[in-house]
């Protein structure tokens, strides 16, 4: 198989070098999108046979045979189609003739140096690649949006967790003379601004720094309960427990506050984060801390573990417990059972003459039953608080 890869505007009247021309005239089968036909069924040969590039793609490599003329939008390895040949026929021959990809076009009309910018796509895909490169503070971010994340979503979503300090430039039609429209907004404007489809858009600024070990006083808290909240300290030394920066996946068991979340999520902005809580009045919590501390990404769960439907969650390879009614090993039980082979479990135990289950006892029969490698624990006595024992535990 060999395909020509041939990158296009939005210009109503495209233009190809001498060489595309005469790949085109001798060419019989071609591909794009139907905006892409719309734009080149003037150039096509009589008689050629033209497939459209729909969902689902396996039925459209079928019908790929010898060699195949696409056309795509922009740079075809931008996002683009070129990377999907790749993956869907990795020794199929590609030549490509690649045009400015739209957030190169949108720079070039800001006039704006763009080595320095950091991309996301948002075209079909969700939100978890955009929300680490506010939390990693970029200061300037290139977005590809779709129908869903547009530029007003994507200002609702940045206001909404306090990323303020950004202003935002929307290129429309980028490379049609005709349509091609060039704005530039506050977020609270780009909120409430209906644009164009297709467009992209830059964010420049600046956000407020990233703080390292969040005050428990700073938190909303459960009935105003400050000491039941995971102290900062204590939160840091829990997070280095679960060895986070070679981790992909946290789960965040009795979550409450959802402080040790919203850490995790701050301190190491690729992980995937899900929490988990039985009692329904932390729904309100975490995600007002979430917005308080610009924490975007969090998924929550509320209802008893034991009897959540996790099959559609990604797999954990950090699991953190920080509450457990009593069913601890049950808790323990069930993350083993879906627990990547390399994941380890954490969970913090409070040693108090309060405190009639112990439940670093309840932890080791855990991990007897269970065949799990303890780790040495951590014993730490902050100010005039009980002691904590950090245990941590590996298959």
């Amino acid at each position: 198989m060999k395909f020509y890869v041939i990158g296009i505007s939005d210009a109503p009247r495209p233009y190809f070098p001498p060489e595309v021309i005469s790949i085109i005239c001798k060419g019989r089968i071609f591909s794009g999108g139907k905006r892409h036909y719309g734009l080149v069924a003037p150039y096509l040969p009589e008689g050629s046979k033209w497939i459209d590039i729909t969902t689902p793609l396996d039925a459209v490599f079928e019908q790929y045979h010898d060699e195949v003329i696409v056309f795509a939008s922009g740079d075809p390895l931008f996002f683009g189609f070129a990377n999907t040949i790749k993956r869907k026929e990795p020794d199929a021959e590609i030549v490509l003739f690649p045009s400015f990809n739209s957030l190169q076009l949108l720079a070039h009309r800001l006039v704006m140096p763009y080595h320095d910018m950091r991309i996301v796509s948002l075209t079909g895909r969700p939100w978890p690649e955009f929300d680490r490169a506010l939390i990693e503070r970029a200061g300037k971010i290139g977005v590809l949006t779709d129908r869903e994340h547009t530029p007003a979503a994507i200002a609702h979503r940045m206001l909404e967790y306090g990323y303020d300090g950004y202003q935002m430039h929307v290129g429309e039609h980028l490379g049609n003379p005709e349509e091609e429209r060039i704005t530039t907004l506050s977020l609270e404007e780009a909120a409430k601004h209906e644009f164009d489809y297709p467009n992209c858009l830059i964010l420049c600024g600046h956000a407020k720094a990233r703080p390292y070990g969040i005050p428990e006083s700073e938190f909303a808290l459960l009935d105003g309960r400050e000491k039941m909240i995971t102290k900062a300290p204590i939160r840091l030394l829990t997070l280095q427990a679960l060895e986070l920066p070679q981790k992909s996946v946290l789960w965040d068991i009795g979550f409450c506050t959802g402080s040790v979340s919203i850490e995790a999520r701050l301190q190491f902005p690729h992980l995937h984060v899900e929490a988990f809580e039985i009692r329904p009045e932390c729904e309100a919590l975490i995600q007002e801390n979430s917005q308080r501390f610009g924490a975007p990404g969090i998924s929550w769960h509320i209802g008893d573990f034991l009897e959540t439907n996790l099959d559609a969650l990604p797999r954990p390879d950090a699991v953190f417990i920080g509450g457990h009614g009593g069913h601890l090993k049950e808790i323990m039980a069930r993350v083993l059972s879906v627990m990547t082979d390399d994941g380890c479990i954490v969970m913090n135990s409070v040693t108090s003459p309060m405190v009639h289950t112990d439940s670093h006892q309840l932890f080791n029969e855990a991990c007897t039953e269970l065949g799990l490698k303890k780790e040495p624990p951590t014993r730490i006595i902050l100010n005039d608080n009980n002691p904590i024992e950090i245990l941590k535990c590996k298959r």
